[in-house]
């Protein structure tokens, strides 16, 4: 056990110098980073929006938009269900919560009724087992059905938007180039967002704030809005807004409501400029069901507008000049240079399933930080020269042993958490400052173990050899406690909650590295000395 062979002492040393280099960024500005070589390791630790200051928003799902486009969906395939069928009906449309069905046959209520049962799902899952259904049909006169959403149903709908909307806004924030922000669930229908060093909310706002729902609609060709609301709006046309009013577009258009081609079918949007004019514009490419429907349309109606319609506005009408077959295209509109990179953001990450509502917005200033950074500190050093003291008047020359341990216990920390980009928080620093009180247990635990074996008769080579064999076991077995409740915060936990699970368990790793295996050699070293110089027995100094 305190036999080294030189390629471990090696390995050790090695070990110790790298976690020095890869703590050390960590301990300059960014400004002498800049200076050092390109072989030296400059990677520093993020620090959180504790610490560091930024940007925090609160946002809500907006639930009356999900229950509206679930109707609105139920509908469609409502009538799709009962064409099919070849099932006569009179009206489909949507009365309060329900979409209410109108046959034309009374005697073809219930062949309508099991069509649209088809249309059910059931919550939950094989595995799980399911809880019920997402859909309610119920004959409400002989030529009258309703189809109504479950509460059940509905909070399905409800947890899988709002999950669909944290990966969204998580793609929209890291493509602003950072690796920092928080994205996480609170409660059923609520998002919080961080942005650490974000000194303003209103780009945050605008980035992730917009549902960026792309489509691409036909104009219709005779019919203007005047028109459609002097007489009657066309079967399937919808009146659309335009936001393209100051380059000369209409205020208005008279848009067919179903999409030549929907967003989902938009693989990548770039922001560029135009080469003849020089204004900033959105080059789009579509995947290849997309490229093939709009290549059709643009074939059959040359000379003709079609609208790029962006949540429900329509952001630019031109005509088709000639067929747009590579499935690529761009958009002019009225952009700046940032309004067109946040757009093409929005559109690379994918639509918002809905409208998000900020509940809670503020900006947390870094003088906090500053403070909160300053008293981490001032802890930890407080922590580690009591715990040094101690340590040394306890167990003497294997106390500063233990301390030199310590110092290495805690620059592999650091190096681990610059290395994996780990952010630090406020928890963070806690959890830090609790691992130099689980180091010293360790060697506490050793230590004594020697002491025992001493009184025991033995000698002091057979005692260090058997404290650390014997110790060690009780250290692993309460180190991998520890590690199981950090797993589990990590797993079930949060925003800070993690931080403070990483830093506890890199901190567990480290902490049984450098009592385990750094002070070992350092006792190995100190025996073969004692023995070599004196030529007697050992007195251990502890």
């Amino acid at each position: 056990m305190l036999h080294f062979e030189r390629w471990k002492i090696v390995a050790i040393l090695l070990t110790v110098v790298t976690g020095f280099l890869f703590a050390l960024p960590n301990f300059v500005s960014k400004e002498t980073l800049a200076t050092w070589p390109d072989f030296m390791p400059k990677r520093q630790m993020p620090l959180g929006l504790d610490l560091r200051g930024g940007a925090h928003l609160l946002l809500a799902v907006d639930q009356e938009e999900i229950r509206k486009d679930w109707l609105q969906g139920v509908q469609d395939a409502a009538r799709a269900s009962l064409r099919e069928a070849k099932i006569g009906f009179s009206g489909i449309g949507i009365d309060g919560g329900s979409v209410k069905v109108t046959l034309v046959k009374p005697e073809d209520a219930a062949r309508a009724e099991t069509e649209l049962k088809k249309l059910i799902s059931p919550i939950g899952s094989a595995v799980l087992g399911t809880s019920g259904t997402d859909l309610q049909i119920a004959k409400v006169a002989d030529n009258q059905l309703t189809i109504t959403p479950t509460a059940q149903g509905f909070d399905q709908r409800l947890t899988n938007a709002t999950t669909a909307s944290i990966e969204t806004i998580n793609r929209r924030v890291n493509a602003l180039g950072t690796a920092e922000s928080t994205v996480v669930r609170q409660g059923k229908d609520r998002i919080l967002v961080q942005y650490p060093g974000l000194s303003d909310t209103r780009q945050l706002k605008d980035l992730i704030g917009q549902t960026a729902k792309l489509s691409f609609h036909a104009v219709h060709p005779t019919v203007g809005p005047e028109e459609a609301r002097a007489t009657r709006i066309p079967l399937g046309y919808k009146i659309f807004a335009s936001t393209d009013t100051e380059r000369g577009g209409a205020a208005e258009y008279v848009l067919q409501e179903t999409a030549i081609v929907p967003g989902d079918d938009l693989e990548d949007a770039q922001p560029g400029f135009d080469q003849r004019t020089t204004e900033p514009i959105i080059s789009f490419r579509f995947n290849t069901s997309g490229a093939r429907k709009f290549g059709k349309y643009t074939q059959e109606n040359v000379g003709r507008p079609f609208a790029i319609v962006l949540d429900d506005k329509v952001i630019s009408a031109p005509v088709i000049r000639e067929p747009i077959l590579g499935g690529t295209g761009q958009i002019s509109g009225n952009f700046t240079v940032e309004s067109a990179n946040n757009l093409a953001i929005q559109l690379r990450s994918g639509a918002l399933p809905a409208k998000l509502t900020v509940v809670e917005e503020r900006t947390v200033g870094p003088s906090l930080g500053a403070d909160s950074i300053d008293a981490g500190i001032r802890a930890g050093l407080v922590g580690l020269a009591a715990t040094a003291i101690m340590t040394v008047l306890a167990y003497g020359t294997f106390g500063v042993y233990a301390v030199i341990g310590l110092i290495v216990h805690a620059f592999l920390i650091l190096a681990l958490m610059s290395a994996i980009g780990t952010t630090l928080t406020l928890p963070g620093i806690a959890g830090f400052v609790l691992t130099i009180a689980m180091a010293v247990d360790a060697n506490v635990l050793i230590y004594e173990r020697i002491r025992e074996e001493v009184r025991a008769g033995k000698t002091a080579i057979a005692a260090v050899d058997a404290g650390f064999q014997r110790a060690f076991v009780t250290i692993l077995d309460s180190q991998l406690t520890t590690l199981a409740a950090a797993l589990i915060m990590f797993w079930l936990g949060s925003g800070p909650i993690r931080g403070f699970a990483v830093t506890l368990t890199l901190g567990i790793l480290t902490s049984v590295f450098a009592a385990v295996t750094i002070t070992r050699l350092l006792v190995a070293m100190w025996i073969k000395n004692a023995k070599t110089v004196k030529g007697r027995p050992i007195e251990l100094p502890i």
